[in-house]
């Protein structure tokens, strides 16, 4: 799952400010930071697949623990953040994202379990888009909002095979993650940087120390499925975290979120290579509706 740390980086440098090189300087930039931005969601989407490899050994509960435990290292690290300094005023939006953080994860991927990893993620983008969509009032976004919508029902339609607990964790995906964006708004605006996300990250690695423990004395992990938990926490955390950070001082925040549209694509190809998982063409057109409302959303 993306952790969507990128809501906290810093701005964007304009695409086209030129820089060094002039023109041709910011048309490479451009180039490079569009290579981040796709190495960036493969890397998220083969790191989601790979966690999903040690469900059977360790269930998507002890997946998600050692991936927050990782995450939390790697950001508190990166982030150093001053907590001891931190008042109430900043502690209550960290403690709320950090809950936030550890039920998007949980649920993202008990839903990658149940529906697979292209549907599932297919369902979370619809956070972001909502956010999106949410305060506007224009004629095109409400299109793009009943799009949206048509291909969620494409999605779920009713037949002796449809796993609605799935669906609806997908779904509680989604609104964490639209609730993500919206409480680190409040704490980028009350904490430098990003020691805010940092300091969520570590606390949401502390909530999954009494869950991990449990899990994983009952359900002793073997050394590969650790090792995939591990590399998922690598791979969906550390390594879009730099490379978004890279990106979006090389392309414009807008044109970030609309590349953003291509990781339901890549997750559906993703599962269908480490797992296995093939869509239908109804799930292809629903994944294509989704992802067109967004860029559509974000362009105008």
């Amino acid at each position: 799952m993306r952790t969507s740390q990128s809501q906290a980086l810093p701005a964007a440098v304009p695409a086209g400010s030129g820089g060094p090189g002039g023109p041709a300087g910011a048309s490479r930039g451009r180039l490079s930071g569009m290579a981040m931005m796709f190495g960036s969601g493969l890397s998220n989407q083969v790191g989601a697949a790979t966690g999903a490899l040690a469900f059977g050994a360790i269930g998507p509960a002890g997946v998600v623990a050692v991936r927050q435990w990782v995450a939390g290292a790697v950001l508190l690290t990166v982030g150093r953040p001053k907590v001891r300094s931190f008042t109430w005023r900043q502690w209550w939006p960290l403690l709320c994202l950090a809950a936030v953080f550890a039920t998007m994860n949980l649920s993202l991927y008990t839903a990658i379990d149940r529906v697979g990893l292209g549907l599932a993620v297919t369902l979370e983008f619809l956070g972001p888009l909502t956010v999106a969509l949410a305060a506007s009032r224009r004629a095109v976004d409400l299109g793009c909002a009943v799009v949206a919508g048509a291909a969620v029902v494409a999605l779920a339609r009713p037949q002796p095979s449809t796993d609605y607990v799935g669906i609806a964790l997908g779904l509680l995906a989604a609104a964490c993650w639209a609730s993500y964006i919206l409480l680190n708004r409040t704490v980028g605006a009350r904490l430098p940087g990003v020691e805010g996300s940092a300091a969520a990250a570590g606390v949401s690695g502390l909530l999954y120390l009494p869950v991990g423990i449990a899990v994983l004395a009952h359900h002793p992990p073997t050394a590969t499925a650790l090792a995939c938990a591990t590399t998922a926490g690598i791979l969906s955390s550390a390594v879009p975290f730099l490379a978004d950070l890279l990106a979006l001082r090389r392309v414009d925040a807008r044109f970030f979120g609309i590349f953003m549209s291509v990781n339901p694509v890549l997750a559906a190809l993703v599962g269908m290579v480490v797992l296995g998982q093939s869509l239908d063409w109804v799930e292809w057109l629903a994944i294509a509706a989704i992802v067109s409302a967004n860029g559509v959303s974000v362009l105008r």
